[in-house]
């Protein structure tokens, strides 16, 4: 398996360069939509990620979530909502200096830097309505990814419980 292919479809694993082990995560909707009138969805966009098992698990674990809100997909047939995600990887790099010692009054003495290179990866859920094909729903969550799929998929999961918590959204003034 090509290593970029196990990045993108391990995106959201908090492993690797930053001790950060906090997901970020984003949600927007449309406040004139009625959340409560949508009952079904199906997919129109699964994930490619370039590693079938994880876009599997993705798929899986979107299902469960949606699932637990009540909300039943259709395999086929019409839907209430129309469901896409996306994934993204993009290398970033950081650099650590480390400083060998401390020489006195205005001097640090030797310093060592090191570039660190890793990936962040984002994962996108976006809703339509399929009645009036208008978009209701996005969520974002991004983090720095792993080459082990084990944690990349225990954190995506993670990744998916923070995002669908506050769904659906309450409606204004409730």
């Amino acid at each position: 398996m090509n290593i970029r292919g196990t990045l993108l479809g391990a995106v959201l694993a908090m492993t690797a360069a930053c001790a950060d082990l906090d997901i970020k995560v984003h949600t927007d909707y449309d406040p004139a939509a009625d959340f409560s009138k949508y009952k079904t969805y199906s997919w129109i966009k699964t994930p490619q990620t370039g590693n079938p098992l994880m876009e599997e698990r993705m798929v899986q674990t979107v299902d469960a979530q949606l699932s637990a809100k009540g909300w039943r997909k259709i395999a086929a047939g019409p839907s209430d909502v129309a469901l896409g995600v996306q994934v993204t990887a993009q290398e970033q790099e950081r650099v650590d200096t480390f400083y060998s010692g401390w020489g006195g009054y205005g001097h640090m003495g030797m310093a060592q830097s090191e570039v660190i290179k890793y990936t962040v990866g984002t994962i996108i859920v976006d809703m339509f309505d399929t009645r009036t094909k208008q978009p209701i729903w996005r969520g974002t969550a991004t983090d720095t990814v792993s080459d082990d799929p084990q944690k990349n998929t225990a954190l995506m999961q993670e990744a998916m419980e923070k995002l669908f918590r506050g769904f659906p959204p309450k409606p204004a003034g409730s």
